[in-house]
Protein backbone atom coordinates (compact mmCIF):
# COMPACT_ATOMS: atom_id res chain seq x y z
CA UNK A 1 0.00 0.00 0.00
CA UNK A 2 1.35 3.16 -0.91
CA UNK A 3 0.83 7.17 -1.15
CA UNK A 4 1.36 9.91 -2.97
CA UNK A 5 4.26 12.29 -1.89
CA UNK A 6 3.82 15.49 -0.62
CA UNK A 7 5.96 18.54 0.49
CA UNK A 8 6.51 17.90 3.88
CA UNK A 9 7.30 22.03 4.56
CA UNK A 10 9.52 21.76 7.63
CA UNK A 11 11.84 24.76 7.91
CA UNK A 12 15.21 23.30 7.96
CA UNK A 13 17.40 24.92 10.33
CA UNK A 14 20.87 26.31 8.69
CA UNK A 15 24.56 26.54 11.05
CA UNK A 16 27.45 27.34 9.94
CA UNK A 17 29.68 26.42 13.12
CA UNK A 18 30.18 24.28 15.35
CA UNK A 19 29.84 23.90 18.73
CA UNK A 20 33.53 23.42 20.66
CA UNK A 21 32.46 23.84 24.50
CA UNK A 22 30.25 25.95 24.69
CA UNK A 23 31.38 28.21 22.06
CA UNK A 24 29.71 28.44 18.23
CA UNK A 25 33.33 28.37 15.83
CA UNK A 26 33.55 28.05 12.39
CA UNK A 27 35.12 24.45 11.02
CA UNK A 28 39.12 24.84 10.56
CA UNK A 29 39.22 22.74 7.76
CA UNK A 30 35.70 24.96 6.35
CA UNK A 31 34.40 21.23 5.14
CA UNK A 32 30.56 20.68 4.94
CA UNK A 33 28.36 17.68 4.54
CA UNK A 34 25.47 17.93 1.84
CA UNK A 35 22.15 16.40 2.67
CA UNK A 36 20.45 14.74 0.49
CA UNK A 37 16.82 13.82 0.93
CA UNK A 38 15.68 10.23 1.40
CA UNK A 39 12.31 11.13 0.17
CA UNK A 40 13.60 13.63 -2.99
CA UNK A 41 16.51 12.62 -3.53
CA UNK A 42 18.25 16.13 -3.57
CA UNK A 43 20.10 18.14 -1.68
CA UNK A 44 17.92 20.38 1.22
CA UNK A 45 20.37 21.43 3.13
CA UNK A 46 24.09 21.88 4.50
CA UNK A 47 26.06 20.88 7.70
CA UNK A 48 29.32 22.21 8.99
CA UNK A 49 31.81 19.58 9.43
CA UNK A 50 34.61 18.82 11.60
CA UNK A 51 38.20 18.48 10.68
CA UNK A 52 41.07 16.06 12.96
CA UNK A 53 41.97 19.85 14.15
CA UNK A 54 38.52 20.63 15.62
CA UNK A 55 38.33 17.62 17.36
CA UNK A 56 41.96 18.36 18.82
CA UNK A 57 40.27 21.68 19.85
CA UNK A 58 37.57 20.24 21.06
CA UNK A 59 39.22 17.35 23.24
CA UNK A 60 41.92 20.08 24.53
CA UNK A 61 38.94 22.33 26.24
CA UNK A 62 37.23 19.32 27.48
CA UNK A 63 40.30 18.04 29.36
CA UNK A 64 40.51 21.30 30.65
CA UNK A 65 37.74 21.51 32.16
CA UNK A 66 37.65 18.26 33.23
CA UNK A 67 40.99 19.08 35.05
CA UNK A 68 40.73 22.52 36.27
CA UNK A 69 36.72 23.80 35.75
CA UNK A 70 33.85 23.23 38.15
CA UNK A 71 31.94 20.61 37.00
CA UNK A 72 33.61 17.61 38.26
CA UNK A 73 33.53 18.96 41.70
CA UNK A 74 29.99 20.19 41.64
CA UNK A 75 27.57 17.56 43.34
CA UNK A 76 25.58 14.95 41.40
CA UNK A 77 21.98 17.15 42.30
CA UNK A 78 23.52 20.18 41.71
CA UNK A 79 24.82 19.07 38.29
CA UNK A 80 21.04 17.83 38.25
CA UNK A 81 20.08 21.05 38.91
CA UNK A 82 21.55 22.63 36.17
CA UNK A 83 20.23 19.77 33.66
CA UNK A 84 17.02 20.24 34.60
CA UNK A 85 16.94 23.55 32.85
CA UNK A 86 17.96 21.56 29.49
CA UNK A 87 14.34 19.69 29.87
CA UNK A 88 12.79 22.51 29.88
CA UNK A 89 14.10 24.25 26.69
CA UNK A 90 14.33 21.00 25.11
CA UNK A 91 10.34 20.32 25.78
CA UNK A 92 9.68 23.27 23.70
CA UNK A 93 11.39 22.36 20.78
CA UNK A 94 10.87 18.55 20.72
CA UNK A 95 8.57 18.14 17.88
CA UNK A 96 10.46 20.27 15.59
CA UNK A 97 13.54 17.76 16.39
CA UNK A 98 11.64 14.81 15.47
CA UNK A 99 10.66 16.30 12.12
CA UNK A 100 14.26 17.86 11.59
CA UNK A 101 15.00 13.73 12.14
CA UNK A 102 12.46 12.77 9.59
CA UNK A 103 13.57 14.70 7.02
CA UNK A 104 17.13 14.27 7.62
CA UNK A 105 16.94 10.45 7.48
CA UNK A 106 13.66 9.11 6.49
CA UNK A 107 11.81 8.21 9.60
CA UNK A 108 8.05 7.75 9.97
CA UNK A 109 6.80 10.93 11.61
CA UNK A 110 4.50 8.23 13.96
CA UNK A 111 8.18 6.54 14.94
CA UNK A 112 9.99 9.95 15.41
CA UNK A 113 7.80 11.99 16.99
CA UNK A 114 7.92 8.34 19.96
CA UNK A 115 12.07 7.98 19.36
CA UNK A 116 13.68 11.19 18.48
CA UNK A 117 10.87 13.22 20.30
CA UNK A 118 9.72 11.92 23.49
CA UNK A 119 11.98 9.45 23.68
CA UNK A 120 14.96 12.00 24.81
CA UNK A 121 12.40 13.96 27.25
CA UNK A 122 11.68 10.44 28.99
CA UNK A 123 15.67 10.02 29.19
CA UNK A 124 16.37 13.30 30.34
CA UNK A 125 13.47 12.94 33.12
CA UNK A 126 14.84 9.42 34.35
CA UNK A 127 18.27 10.35 34.78
CA UNK A 128 17.31 13.78 36.66
CA UNK A 129 14.94 11.51 38.97
CA UNK A 130 17.75 9.27 39.24
CA UNK A 131 20.43 11.83 39.84
CA UNK A 132 18.69 13.93 42.31
CA UNK A 133 18.99 10.57 44.79
CA UNK A 134 22.25 9.22 43.66
CA UNK A 135 25.17 8.66 46.58
CA UNK A 136 28.53 8.62 45.32
CA UNK A 137 29.83 7.21 48.35
CA UNK A 138 29.29 3.84 50.33
CA UNK A 139 30.94 2.61 53.44
CA UNK A 140 32.06 -0.97 53.69
CA UNK A 141 33.73 -1.90 57.06
CA UNK A 142 36.98 0.46 57.03
CA UNK A 143 36.56 1.59 52.95
CA UNK A 144 35.07 4.35 51.65
CA UNK A 145 33.92 2.91 48.15
CA UNK A 146 33.62 6.14 46.01
CA UNK A 147 32.10 6.34 42.39
CA UNK A 148 34.33 9.45 40.95
CA UNK A 149 33.52 10.95 36.85
CA UNK A 150 35.64 8.58 34.78
CA UNK A 151 37.16 11.90 32.50
CA UNK A 152 36.52 13.17 29.09
CA UNK A 153 34.29 11.00 27.03
CA UNK A 154 34.27 10.79 23.35
CA UNK A 155 30.48 9.80 22.07
CA UNK A 156 29.97 8.56 18.64
CA UNK A 157 25.89 7.59 17.45
CA UNK A 158 24.63 6.84 14.07
CA UNK A 159 21.52 8.09 11.86
CA UNK A 160 18.91 5.53 12.96
CA UNK A 161 18.06 6.60 16.11
CA UNK A 162 20.04 9.91 16.72
CA UNK A 163 18.59 12.00 19.89
CA UNK A 164 17.83 9.01 21.54
CA UNK A 165 21.23 7.66 21.31
CA UNK A 166 23.13 10.63 21.82
CA UNK A 167 20.94 11.58 24.82
CA UNK A 168 21.44 8.24 26.31
CA UNK A 169 25.19 8.88 26.17
CA UNK A 170 25.16 12.73 27.06
CA UNK A 171 22.66 12.79 30.34
CA UNK A 172 24.23 10.08 32.67
CA UNK A 173 27.58 10.79 31.47
CA UNK A 174 26.70 14.69 32.22
CA UNK A 175 25.60 13.94 35.79
CA UNK A 176 28.66 11.50 36.44
CA UNK A 177 30.40 14.47 35.98
CA UNK A 178 32.15 13.88 32.97
CA UNK A 179 33.08 16.48 29.96
CA UNK A 180 32.04 14.73 26.76
CA UNK A 181 32.69 16.09 22.79
CA UNK A 182 30.22 13.83 20.40
CA UNK A 183 30.55 13.31 17.06
CA UNK A 184 26.91 12.48 15.44
CA UNK A 185 26.58 11.15 11.99
CA UNK A 186 27.38 12.44 8.67
CA UNK A 187 23.50 11.73 7.71
CA UNK A 188 22.08 13.45 10.79
CA UNK A 189 24.07 16.17 11.96
CA UNK A 190 21.46 18.90 12.06
CA UNK A 191 19.39 17.84 14.62
CA UNK A 192 22.45 17.20 16.80
CA UNK A 193 22.97 21.46 16.48
CA UNK A 194 19.87 22.13 17.43
CA UNK A 195 20.42 20.15 20.66
CA UNK A 196 24.15 21.87 20.72
CA UNK A 197 21.97 25.56 20.72
CA UNK A 198 19.72 23.78 23.39
CA UNK A 199 22.86 22.72 25.77
CA UNK A 200 24.05 27.02 24.97
CA UNK A 201 20.78 28.32 26.22
CA UNK A 202 21.20 26.01 29.24
CA UNK A 203 25.30 27.85 30.24
CA UNK A 204 27.00 25.19 31.23
CA UNK A 205 30.69 25.80 32.35
CA UNK A 206 33.10 26.34 29.15
CA UNK A 207 34.50 23.13 27.62
CA UNK A 208 31.94 21.18 29.42
CA UNK A 209 29.90 19.51 26.08
CA UNK A 210 31.17 19.77 22.35
CA UNK A 211 29.16 18.56 19.51
CA UNK A 212 31.29 17.87 16.31
CA UNK A 213 29.55 16.40 12.98
CA UNK A 214 31.77 14.65 10.51
CA UNK A 215 32.57 12.26 8.80
CA UNK A 216 33.96 8.44 10.17
CA UNK A 217 37.72 9.66 10.13
CA UNK A 218 36.29 12.54 12.56
CA UNK A 219 34.70 9.43 14.74
CA UNK A 220 37.93 7.37 14.03
CA UNK A 221 40.02 10.36 15.39
CA UNK A 222 38.18 11.02 18.07
CA UNK A 223 38.09 7.33 20.02
CA UNK A 224 42.24 7.38 19.45
CA UNK A 225 42.36 10.76 21.05
CA UNK A 226 45.25 10.48 23.61
CA UNK A 227 42.94 13.10 25.40
CA UNK A 228 39.62 10.65 25.73
CA UNK A 229 39.20 9.12 29.04
CA UNK A 230 36.36 6.89 27.57
CA UNK A 231 34.31 6.31 24.25
CA UNK A 232 30.85 5.47 24.15
CA UNK A 233 29.67 4.06 20.85
CA UNK A 234 26.70 2.91 19.28
CA UNK A 235 26.81 1.51 15.32
CA UNK A 236 27.60 -1.46 13.53
CA UNK A 237 29.27 -4.44 14.54
CA UNK A 238 32.07 -4.00 11.90
CA UNK A 239 33.22 -0.57 13.36
CA UNK A 240 32.57 -1.91 17.08
CA UNK A 241 35.30 -4.41 16.36
CA UNK A 242 37.55 -1.53 15.16
CA UNK A 243 36.97 1.05 18.14
CA UNK A 244 37.52 -2.14 20.32
CA UNK A 245 40.59 -3.01 19.12
CA UNK A 246 41.77 0.77 19.03
CA UNK A 247 40.64 1.19 22.79
CA UNK A 248 42.40 -1.77 24.24
CA UNK A 249 45.61 -0.80 22.62
CA UNK A 250 45.47 2.35 24.72
CA UNK A 251 43.72 0.98 27.62
CA UNK A 252 40.96 3.33 27.39
CA UNK A 253 37.50 2.67 28.60
CA UNK A 254 34.67 1.44 26.52
CA UNK A 255 31.11 0.44 25.46
CA UNK A 256 29.30 -0.47 22.28
CA UNK A 257 26.19 -1.51 21.12
CA UNK A 258 26.08 -2.53 18.47
CA UNK A 259 23.82 -4.82 15.58
CA UNK A 260 21.38 -7.32 16.11
CA UNK A 261 19.74 -10.07 14.30
CA UNK A 262 16.57 -10.51 16.68
CA UNK A 263 14.48 -13.55 17.01
CA UNK A 264 10.96 -13.78 17.99
CA UNK A 265 9.69 -17.47 18.98
CA UNK A 266 5.89 -17.81 18.29
CA UNK A 267 5.51 -20.47 20.50
CA UNK A 268 2.42 -23.16 19.39
CA UNK A 269 -0.09 -21.81 21.88
CA UNK A 270 -0.01 -18.09 20.39
CA UNK A 271 -2.46 -16.60 18.08
CA UNK A 272 -0.50 -15.93 15.38
CA UNK A 273 -3.09 -13.31 13.68
CA UNK A 274 -2.10 -11.11 16.93
CA UNK A 275 1.30 -11.72 17.43
CA UNK A 276 2.03 -11.45 13.25
CA UNK A 277 0.04 -7.28 13.36
CA UNK A 278 2.40 -6.92 17.10
CA UNK A 279 5.46 -7.88 14.67
CA UNK A 280 4.04 -4.89 12.31
CA UNK A 281 5.98 -2.64 14.69
CA UNK A 282 8.34 -5.28 16.58
CA UNK A 283 9.92 -6.40 13.26
CA UNK A 284 9.64 -3.29 11.21
CA UNK A 285 9.86 -0.55 13.15
CA UNK A 286 11.64 2.43 11.52
CA UNK A 287 11.87 1.25 7.99
CA UNK A 288 13.55 -1.69 9.48
CA UNK A 289 16.43 0.69 10.53
CA UNK A 290 16.97 -0.84 14.01
CA UNK A 291 19.08 -2.91 15.38
CA UNK A 292 16.90 -4.61 17.95
CA UNK A 293 13.92 -5.47 15.45
CA UNK A 294 12.93 -8.72 15.73
CA UNK A 295 13.59 -10.05 12.15
CA UNK A 296 13.94 -13.84 12.45
CA UNK A 297 10.90 -14.84 12.90
CA UNK A 298 10.83 -18.70 14.30
CA UNK A 299 7.48 -20.46 14.05
CA UNK A 300 6.29 -23.98 14.96
CA UNK A 301 6.43 -26.41 11.94
CA UNK A 302 2.87 -27.32 12.48
CA UNK A 303 1.71 -23.80 11.99
CA UNK A 304 4.71 -22.74 9.63
CA UNK A 305 2.58 -22.13 6.93
CA UNK A 306 0.14 -20.01 8.65
CA UNK A 307 2.55 -17.78 10.02
CA UNK A 308 3.98 -17.22 6.58
CA UNK A 309 0.43 -16.14 5.64
CA UNK A 310 0.03 -13.88 8.49
CA UNK A 311 3.43 -11.93 8.38
CA UNK A 312 2.61 -11.74 4.42
CA UNK A 313 -0.97 -9.78 5.11
CA UNK A 314 1.00 -7.57 7.44
CA UNK A 315 3.31 -6.42 5.16
CA UNK A 316 0.70 -6.45 2.23
CA UNK A 317 -0.85 -3.73 4.62
CA UNK A 318 1.90 -1.52 5.74
CA UNK A 319 1.43 2.13 3.90
CA UNK A 320 4.53 3.11 2.07
CA UNK A 321 5.21 6.76 1.45
CA UNK A 322 5.96 10.07 2.61
CA UNK A 323 7.18 9.96 6.11
CA UNK A 324 5.53 13.12 7.18
CA UNK A 325 2.71 11.67 6.48
CA UNK A 326 1.05 10.15 9.74
CA UNK A 327 -0.34 6.87 8.28
CA UNK A 328 3.36 5.84 6.66
CA UNK A 329 4.36 2.54 8.08
CA UNK A 330 7.26 2.53 5.89
CA UNK A 331 9.24 5.32 4.55
CA UNK A 332 12.18 5.64 2.13
CA UNK A 333 15.71 4.23 3.74
CA UNK A 334 18.76 6.39 5.18
CA UNK A 335 20.40 6.43 1.48
CA UNK A 336 20.90 5.20 -1.93
CA UNK A 337 24.05 3.22 -0.39
CA UNK A 338 21.37 1.67 1.94
CA UNK A 339 18.43 0.68 -0.37
CA UNK A 340 21.89 -1.26 -2.54
CA UNK A 341 22.73 -3.02 0.48
CA UNK A 342 19.13 -4.25 1.85
CA UNK A 343 18.35 -5.26 -2.28
CA UNK A 344 21.41 -7.16 -2.45
CA UNK A 345 20.58 -9.22 0.92
CA UNK A 346 17.29 -9.62 -0.98
CA UNK A 347 19.04 -10.84 -4.28
CA UNK A 348 20.99 -13.26 -2.11
CA UNK A 349 18.28 -14.67 0.14
CA UNK A 350 16.94 -15.70 -3.65
CA UNK A 351 19.77 -17.42 -4.85
CA UNK A 352 20.31 -19.20 -1.99
CA UNK A 353 17.29 -20.74 -2.22
CA UNK A 354 14.22 -18.53 0.37
CA UNK A 355 11.37 -17.85 -1.18
CA UNK A 356 9.73 -14.29 -0.92
CA UNK A 357 6.43 -14.40 0.65
CA UNK A 358 5.40 -10.90 0.12
CA UNK A 359 7.32 -7.54 -1.79
CA UNK A 360 11.16 -7.85 -2.73
CA UNK A 361 11.22 -5.19 -4.65
CA UNK A 362 10.69 -1.29 -5.17
CA UNK A 363 7.04 -0.07 -5.08
CA UNK A 364 6.56 0.43 -8.66
CA UNK A 365 4.40 3.74 -8.29
CA UNK A 366 6.97 5.62 -6.03
CA UNK A 367 9.61 6.18 -8.64
CA UNK A 368 11.50 8.73 -6.25
CA UNK A 369 12.89 8.13 -2.91
CA UNK A 370 15.28 5.03 -1.66
CA UNK A 371 12.10 3.05 -1.46
CA UNK A 372 12.06 -1.04 -0.76
CA UNK A 373 8.58 -3.10 -0.14
CA UNK A 374 8.76 -4.74 3.26
CA UNK A 375 9.75 -8.11 2.57
CA UNK A 376 8.66 -11.21 3.75
CA UNK A 377 10.79 -14.54 3.24
CA UNK A 378 9.78 -17.94 3.87
CA UNK A 379 11.86 -21.37 3.45
CA UNK A 380 14.19 -20.13 5.06
CA UNK A 381 16.90 -22.00 6.85
CA UNK A 382 18.51 -20.30 10.01
CA UNK A 383 21.93 -20.88 8.23
CA UNK A 384 21.19 -18.75 5.17
CA UNK A 385 22.93 -15.66 5.00
CA UNK A 386 19.50 -13.64 5.49
CA UNK A 387 19.28 -15.53 8.56
CA UNK A 388 22.86 -14.47 10.17
CA UNK A 389 23.47 -11.12 8.66
CA UNK A 390 22.30 -7.51 9.65
CA UNK A 391 20.12 -6.44 6.55
CA UNK A 392 18.58 -3.33 8.38
CA UNK A 393 15.82 -3.02 6.23
CA UNK A 394 12.17 -3.74 5.96
CA UNK A 395 13.10 -7.34 5.84
CA UNK A 396 12.11 -10.26 7.65
CA UNK A 397 12.81 -14.82 7.88
CA UNK A 398 10.24 -16.83 9.05
CA UNK A 399 11.99 -19.52 9.59
CA UNK A 400 10.48 -23.23 11.09
CA UNK A 401 11.28 -25.24 14.48
CA UNK A 402 9.98 -28.26 15.75
CA UNK A 403 9.77 -28.00 19.38
CA UNK A 404 10.93 -25.26 22.38
CA UNK A 405 14.00 -26.80 22.79
CA UNK A 406 14.76 -26.13 18.84
CA UNK A 407 13.42 -22.43 19.08
CA UNK A 408 15.74 -21.97 21.18
CA UNK A 409 19.05 -23.17 19.85
CA UNK A 410 18.14 -21.51 16.48
CA UNK A 411 17.45 -18.28 18.16
CA UNK A 412 20.85 -18.96 19.83
CA UNK A 413 22.51 -19.71 17.10
CA UNK A 414 23.33 -16.09 15.51
CA UNK A 415 27.11 -13.71 16.11
CA UNK A 416 24.29 -11.27 17.62
CA UNK A 417 22.47 -11.14 20.96
CA UNK A 418 21.00 -7.90 21.42
CA UNK A 419 17.09 -8.15 21.11
CA UNK A 420 14.46 -10.49 20.76
CA UNK A 421 10.81 -11.75 21.73
CA UNK A 422 8.79 -14.52 22.97
CA UNK A 423 4.66 -14.49 21.79
CA UNK A 424 2.33 -17.23 23.45
CA UNK A 425 -0.63 -17.30 25.45
CA UNK A 426 1.26 -18.66 28.38
CA UNK A 427 3.68 -16.20 29.98
CA UNK A 428 5.10 -18.14 32.40
CA UNK A 429 6.25 -20.55 29.69
CA UNK A 430 7.59 -17.41 27.53
CA UNK A 431 9.38 -16.46 30.52
CA UNK A 432 10.77 -19.73 31.07
CA UNK A 433 11.85 -19.67 27.14
CA UNK A 434 13.12 -16.17 27.04
CA UNK A 435 15.84 -16.84 30.62
CA UNK A 436 17.53 -19.67 28.01
CA UNK A 437 17.82 -17.13 24.92
CA UNK A 438 21.65 -15.77 25.21
CA UNK A 439 20.73 -11.74 24.64
CA UNK A 440 21.02 -8.63 26.32
CA UNK A 441 16.79 -7.78 26.61
CA UNK A 442 14.10 -9.91 25.41
CA UNK A 443 10.30 -9.55 25.49
CA UNK A 444 7.18 -11.40 26.36
CA UNK A 445 4.41 -10.99 24.06
CA UNK A 446 5.94 -7.22 23.33
CA UNK A 447 6.05 -5.91 27.07
CA UNK A 448 8.37 -2.86 26.94
CA UNK A 449 11.18 -3.06 30.27
CA UNK A 450 11.56 1.06 29.30
CA UNK A 451 14.85 2.67 30.98
CA UNK A 452 14.81 0.97 34.14
CA UNK A 453 15.92 -1.66 33.13
CA UNK A 454 19.60 -2.00 31.16
CA UNK A 455 20.54 -2.13 27.29
CA UNK A 456 23.03 -3.68 25.63
CA UNK A 457 24.20 -6.83 23.78
CA UNK A 458 25.93 -10.15 24.18
CA UNK A 459 28.74 -11.86 21.93
CA UNK A 460 28.33 -9.42 18.48
CA UNK A 461 25.91 -7.28 19.86
CA UNK A 462 28.38 -4.95 21.97
CA UNK A 463 30.17 -4.76 25.61
CA UNK A 464 28.37 -2.38 28.13
CA UNK A 465 24.77 -1.38 28.96
CA UNK A 466 23.15 1.14 28.40
CA UNK A 467 19.80 2.90 30.45
CA UNK A 468 19.00 2.10 34.25
CA UNK A 469 21.53 2.93 37.07
CA UNK A 470 23.96 0.68 34.91
CA UNK A 471 24.03 3.52 32.37
CA UNK A 472 24.82 6.03 35.00
CA UNK A 473 27.51 3.87 36.82
CA UNK A 474 29.12 3.47 33.32
CA UNK A 475 30.44 6.97 33.44
CA UNK A 476 32.27 6.74 37.08
CA UNK A 477 35.15 4.98 38.02
CA UNK A 478 35.72 2.99 41.77
CA UNK A 479 37.90 4.14 44.29
CA UNK A 480 38.58 2.42 47.50
CA UNK A 481 39.80 4.69 50.32
CA UNK A 482 40.71 2.66 53.40
CA UNK A 483 40.88 4.08 56.61
CA UNK A 484 42.26 3.40 59.96
CA UNK A 485 39.87 1.39 62.07
CA UNK A 486 38.94 3.47 65.62
CA UNK A 487 40.46 2.32 68.50
CA UNK A 488 39.19 0.08 71.69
Amino acid sequence: MTQAIQNPGIEIPRFSDLYMGGTWKPSQGGNIIELTSPLTEKVFATSPAASTTDVDDAVKVARQAFATGPWPRMTVKERVQTLRRLRDVYAARSAEISQLVTAEMGSPVSHAEVVHGRMPLAILDYYLELGSTWEIEERRGNSVVRQEPAGVVGAIVPWNAPQSLLMLKLIPALIAGCTVVAKPSSETPLDALVLASLFDMVGLPPGVVSILPGRREIGEHLISHKGVDRVAFTGSTAAGRRIGGICGEGLRRFSLELGGKSAAIILDDADIPTVAESLRHASFENSGQVCFNQTRILAPRSRYTEAVAAMAHVASTMTIGDPTRRSTQIGPLVSSKQRDRVEEYIRIGIEEGAQIAYGGGRPADLPTGWFVEPTVFCKVDNSMKIAQEEIFGPVVAVIPYDSDDDAVAIANDSAYGLGGGVWTSDVERGMTIARRIRTGRVSVNGADSGLVAPFGGFKDSGIGREAGPEGLLAYMELKSIAYPAASG
